[in-house]
């Protein structure tokens, strides 16, 4: 299983509910405002950024990380906070 970290940048429209609904059906972490964490088996950075694509508008920013380590300070949320059952 591997971390990633999902960031966005919302600029226009601002619509947060299906990239949120997508999130939570990742079973994703907030860490920071617009920062998440998950887990998932056989995929990409690049495989996410494009998937998590079609929640987002086309003037939007998204950046998607593998995470090998990590450290937060006031925190949202952590890694820690995962549920083990990931895909």
């Amino acid at each position: 299983m591997t971390l990633y970290f999902l960031e966005y940048d919302l600029r226009s429209h601002r619509e947060y509910e299906r990239l949120y609904g997508e999130l939570d059906r990742f079973r994703a972490v907030r860490v920071l405002e617009s920062c998440w964490c998950f887990n998932r088996y056989n995929t990409s950075p690049a495989q996410l950024r494009d998937y998590f694509k079609q929640f987002i508008d086309a003037d939007d920013g998204l950046a998607v990380s593998e995470v090998s380590g990590w450290a937060t300070f006031n925190a949202n949320g952590t890694p820690n906070d995962l549920k083990q059952t990931a895909t």
